[in-house]
């Protein structure tokens, strides 16, 4: 059932119009769960969040400058545009270099063991989502 829904979802935002600039429904029907996602982000293997953005997180070293801090993402952001951000970040900006978490094709320079496998699963997805929507100040 679930990933009937990420799929649905998923559809809905290949055909949404270029000037959306959010994604309001859940990948899953449910919201995620920040613990989680604050463990994904954080996690250099499974995220790579940290990479390009630094944000809240003391006990991280070498955080990156490339891409907006995370801090006050919540504040900045609505749920929805965030998870757009994340799902697939070429629609908002099509010269982002922040890799689509979510999208699987139109993709390019993938090594074959990756292709039409996305980065997160709607569940990581929305724990990211969670987790960015507590980043208030």
């Amino acid at each position: 059932m679930r990933l009937a829904a990420a799929m649905v979802a998923v559809c809905c935002l290949v055909g949404a119009a270029a000037a959306d600039d959010a994604m309001p429904g859940s990948l899953t029907g449910a919201k995620g769960d920040p613990a989680r996602g604050r463990a994904i982000v954080a996690n250099r293997q499974v995220g790579l969040c940290l990479l390009c953005h630094s944000g809240p997180f003391p006990e991280e070293r070498f955080q990156g400058n490339l891409a907006p801090d995370l801090k006050g993402a919540g504040s900045r952001l609505s749920e929805g545009q965030l998870r757009l951000k994340i799902v697939d970040p070429g629609r908002v900006n099509p010269a982002t270099i922040m890799p689509a978490y979510h999208r699987t094709e139109g993709l390019v320079r993938v090594a074959p063991a990756y292709r039409g496998k996305p980065v997160l699963s709607p569940e990581q997805i929305e724990d990211v989502v969670a987790f960015l929507m507590t980043l208030r100040d």
